[in-house]
């Protein structure tokens, strides 16, 4: 009898640490952690601004008294105020007739003038100069600029400034799709061609050889675009709903085809080139004319993204040859390019992941020959911050160099031409972001982890050397309110070979005699790499949602980017497959580290490429995901845009866009889901997500939908947070959530 009481006793215990989480105390906690840790952290968040033509720059440093702005001056190796806040502060709030807290004087991109007696800037919605020697400040009376166009506006180029000749005495425009020269002196205007057409029109983006005596241009077949149309529910002006239209190319969409065109103002000779090296158009770049305007250079992204071509026309015979192609039997990231003309010395910079990494390579423009490898390793090229062609030298960063560390760590580097010389300019362990200065003698470094506070430091740019130590993160008071770190760990993949990385984020109130269920943020779209690697107190994804008693976790799994391009190259073709086996493989290896991650109730969030790839965890993966969170979610790759989807799943669309579609495969759903949608998303077409939710209804499955009227591409906002919060305690801790009121946080 004893023992049975003992039992039960144990029991009872076991399911109080399961079930004693998803309180209404759990949520205004979770609601609440944004607040209490911000402004938590000082010294930290420096982002420097050189100033032009000078050694010097200016930072903010915030400070437990407020925002203090600094200028230093790199050479001199001395820091002081950029300008005398308490005049400034009451100069503004004369001015706009509003109380300026000197201590949070927030100036919007700030211009310091190269003299550093002047400031320009955007503050209260409007635009001020103020000189600092005579405290005089002036509304400049500039609005302030309106919201950025749509990222998917279609350039037809139809519409452009006319263009004047580098010796100024004639201006090239395009009038009724056909190309004009007018004489800056007489007024005397000619037409160079007539044959244009709304439907085979040249472009108004002109391009003057620098001779002044020839013109290159592309002429257009145009292509209708897609429209996308959404309805706007509940508009705040007016009671009727709104209609809203967006361009918006999907894939398999018939593009428009570019014909490079070469007129000589002199001759009246006009060059038209072969398309038989670019007949397959995902994309042809404009020109760029070579110092004896002899020739011009384009480039040519083909469709399916299998090749890419650096080409060059001649203009004496109109011949198309080519200097550089890439090709793969995936897909060429085109992305991940770079080029510079050394036209000195008739040499090309071109930047190949040919040998399975990102590297740099030195080519002879004459020849089309690679003349040597510039970088080299089981390593990866990032960005190119500078190329000195009088010195020969590179300065570029790169991650995965060192070995027994995190492969995506970016440090900065310079190296020569021809490969020797290599130079670490940030070598302490972190991620680094660097800012150079003009005359690249100098570099800001910061850098951190995201266990570890920021660091900011002056550096030689010529070696790396430290000249002057400018911020240390004071974290103090982050840690006295409780918050914790991400943990990073590292697991075998799929292949029980490759590392692979990703954090694990516990409550503040964390317990390890507990077991937590588990949640998985997911992110895990080509082209990029998604796990955080810099210091960030509060990461709007992952913490709060820990605090309702979840383990959270991130991971970069193969079809990421940044490792080599066989680890990205499994996407191809198969944007379902979303690193799983190796997020799963992770995940096991973690929890066997510890316990306390209860691998029977993982979870799985995510938003965009997230949210088709959360749905597709429960799809393909119910024996590990238990229940997922779907935001906007591309949940079949013909219903989004086209530049994401082909570069990783191929022109043309064929039956693996099939494989992949949560549409097609939602008959497979056995686990809970909750799908939500922006009405007014104009990133991913919202009726990817209807769509998915017809396919779920005509196979008769459960699941939960939550439209969020007026919103865009969204992972939920607030409410939509709430709904979340709700849905994994519901189904991963099997208690029902509290009642809404009740977690009202004032």
């Amino acid at each position: 009898m004893k023992k049975l009481t003992l039992l039960a006793f144990v029991l009872l215990l076991t399911v109080h640490s399961l079930t004693a989480q998803g309180t209404s105390e759990d949520y205004k906690r979770a609601f609440s952690l944004q607040a209490k840790l911000k402004d938590k952290v000082y010294y930290s968040n420096v982002v420097p601004t050189w100033i032009d033509h000078t050694n010097s720059f200016w930072y903010v440093r915030n400070t437990p008294q407020g925002k203090t702005y600094l200028l230093t001056d790199a050479k001199k190796k001395w820091r002081t105020v950029l300008f005398d806040h308490m005049k400034l502060a009451e100069s503004l709030s004369k001015a706009t007739k509003t109380n300026i807290d000197i201590e949070q004087l927030s100036l919007q991109s700030l211009q310091v003038s190269t003299n550093l007696d002047t400031l320009r800037f955007i503050a209260n919605g409007s635009r001020w100069t103020y000189i600092k020697n005579t405290d005089t400040l002036k509304n400049d009376g500039i609005p302030v600029s309106a919201k950025p166009e749509y990222w998917g506006t279609v350039d037809t180029e139809r519409t452009g400034e006319p263009v004047i000749s580098p010796d100024k005495k004639l201006v090239a425009f395009v009038k009724d799709n056909n190309l004009y020269i007018k004489d800056s002196l007489t007024g005397t205007i000619k037409s160079l061609s007539t044959n244009g057409t709304r439907d085979d029109y040249y472009s108004a983006y002109l391009y003057w050889s620098p001779d002044s005596k020839k013109i290159a241009v592309m002429c257009i077949h145009a292509a209708d675009t897609r429209q996308l149309y959404l309805i706007e529910s509940s508009p705040s002006d007016q009671l009727q709903p709104r209609l809203h239209t967006r361009n918006y190319v999907k894939p398999g969409d018939v593009l428009p085809q570019r014909t490079p065109v070469i007129f000589d103002i002199e001759t009246g000779d006009i060059k038209t080139a072969s398309t038989d090296l670019f007949k397959q158009q995902m994309d042809l770049k404009a020109f760029e004319w070579l110092p004896d305007s002899k020739s011009v250079i384009f480039e040519y992204n083909e469709r399916g993204h299998k090749v890419y071509r650096v080409l060059e026309m001649s203009v004496q015979t109109g011949v198309v040859k080519t200097l550089i192609e890439e090709t793969s039997n995936t897909f060429v990231n085109y992305n991940r390019y770079f080029r510079q003309n050394i036209n000195n010395t008739n040499e090309i910079i071109w930047m190949s992941e040919r040998d399975n990494w990102n590297h740099l390579y030195l080519y002879n423009h004459l020849t089309g020959k690679v003349k040597n490898q510039i970088t080299k390793g089981e390593w990866y090229v990032r960005d190119i911050v500078n190329v000195d062609e009088k010195k020969r030298e590179i300065i570029f960063s790169a991650n995965g160099m060192v070995h027994n560390e995190d492969p995506y760590l970016v440090r900065y580097y310079r190296i020569r031409f021809d490969g020797s010389g290599l130079t670490c300019l940030t070598p302490e362990e972190g991620m680094h972001q660097a800012w150079f200065s003009e005359d690249k003698k100098y570099l800001v470094d910061v850098y951190s982890l995201v266990n570890k506070a920021p660091v900011a430091v002056l550096r030689s740019a010529l070696d790396g050397k430290i000249v002057m130590e400018l911020e240390k993160a004071d974290i103090s008071k982050l840690v006295q309110s409780g918050w914790s770190a991400p943990l990073p760990f590292v697991a075998k993949g799929r292949d029980g070979k490759t590392d692979i990385w990703g954090i694990i984020q516990r409550p503040t109130n964390f317990d390890p005699t507990k077991k937590y269920p588990v949640i998985e943020y997911i992110y895990a779209g080509p082209g990029n790499q998604y796990v955080p690697k810099i210091f960030i107190p509060f990461n709007r994804n992952i913490s709060a949602i820990a605090e309702l008693g979840f383990i959270v976790i991130q991971v970069d799994g193969m079809g990421t980017s940044f490792r080599s391009k066989s680890f990205e190259d499994i996407c191809y073709k198969n944007l379902k497959d979303a690193g799983f086996l190796d997020r799963i493989a992770w995940t096991k290896v973690a929890a066997a580290t510890y316990p306390y991650m209860d691998i029977g109730r993982v979870g799985i969030a995510g938003s965009s490429a997230g949210g088709q790839e959360s749905m597709g965890a429960v799809l393909f993966h119910p024996e590990h995901y238990k229940a997922a969170y779907s935001a906007c979610g591309c949940h079949d790759n013909r219903m989004d845009k086209m530049w994401w989807n082909e570069q990783w799943m191929g022109y043309p669309v064929d039956k693996s866009y099939e494989e992949s579609s949560n549409v097609v495969n939602a008959h497979l759903l056995t686990r809970p889901l909750m799908l939500v949608v922006g009405e007014l998303d104009d990133n991913v077409d919202p009726s990817s997500t209807y769509q998915v939710c017809n396919a779920l209804i005509k196979a008769g499955k459960d699941f939960e939908l939550v439209v969020l009227p007026g919103s865009n591409h969204t992972m939920g906002g607030d409410y939509g947070e709430h709904k979340r919060f709700d849905f994994f305690v519901k189904n991963l801790m099997g208690i029902s959530p509290p009642n809404w009121e009740s977690v009202v946080v004032k």
